[in-house]
């Protein structure tokens, strides 16, 4: 299972649109595996749903997303069907520092293949049959098409070559623009300092990752349950608790 689809939550996914109105991949045992093979996790609303009594954010939006871990991670394995050595460097976005991912990124380099990948995890509730569009700070703009779709995200990518990745590593900012069910441009600004650095260097440790990954649920499950008793409390007419402090990084 994608360790950011175990960790998309509802309050991260359907509060993305209305917040404005106002994750990472395929990590198992075997690193290398495409995330395409991933289990769906319960069923999210939609984040363009609006709550009830609340209207619709309308327009353009434009979300600046801040990552929830101190770096990007490149994982690399081999991929036994294709007999390839596949790395891929990764990292994992927020709406808001201290909330559950929203957005996931990450870059598929295949030993042997000149073309690379360019794979977001997004919120669902947007329109597929546009795809999307991405540019690297003011480059043009590149296109890409949704593969596949689970209750709490969908897959999108691009087959891009050399020169759009040798962009990404200078580049400051990743712009991702979709269609949301209202026909409406969100454009998501994804900030990629910091990943030339990992995509040129070595791959983490996988035992290494399976701890950090490990650690990081644990705790993103404490404030799940922490959050349910503070909404519980506040049901119930009872003063709510103190939000949950952001995980450690």
């Amino acid at each position: 299972m994608s360790f950011l689809l175990k960790r998309f939550g509802a309050a991260g996914l359907a509060s993305v649109f209305l917040a404005a109105g106002t994750g990472a991949f395929a990590q198992t045992k075997k690193p290398a595996q495409p995330p395409a093979q991933a289990q769906p996790a319960p069923a999210e609303p939609a984040p363009n749903q609006a709550a009830p009594g609340q209207q619709a954010p309308q327009g353009p939006v434009r979300l600046s997303l801040v990552p929830t871990q101190n770096d990007w991670t490149k994982v690399c394995g081999k991929d036994p069907a294709a007999n390839k050595e596949i790395c891929y460097t990764t990292r994992d976005f927020s709406a808001q520092a201290g909330q559950a991912p929203v957005l996931a990124l990450a870059v598929y380099d295949i030993k042997g293949d000149d073309t690379r990948i360019i794979r977001l995890l997004v919120p669902v509730g947007l329109m597929l049959r546009p795809g999307f569009r991405f540019s690297i700070d003011e480059g043009a703009m590149l296109e890409g098409s949704f593969e596949i779709c689970f209750p709490n995200g969908c897959f999108a990518e691009a087959k891009v070559k050399g020169p759009t990745i040798d962009q990404l590593k200078k580049g400051s900012i990743m712009n991702v623009a979709v269609k949301n069910q209202a026909n409406n441009q969100v454009t998501f600004e994804i900030p990629v300092a910091g990943f030339g650095r990992a995509f040129d260097g070595p791959a983490i440790d996988p035992k290494v990752l399976e701890e950090q990954q490990k650690k990081l649920q644990e705790e993103l499950q404490k404030r799940a349950e922490e959050e349910r008793k503070r909404l519980e409390a506040a049901k119930s007419g009872q003063a709510p608790a103190p939000a949950p402090a952001a995980p450690p990084k």
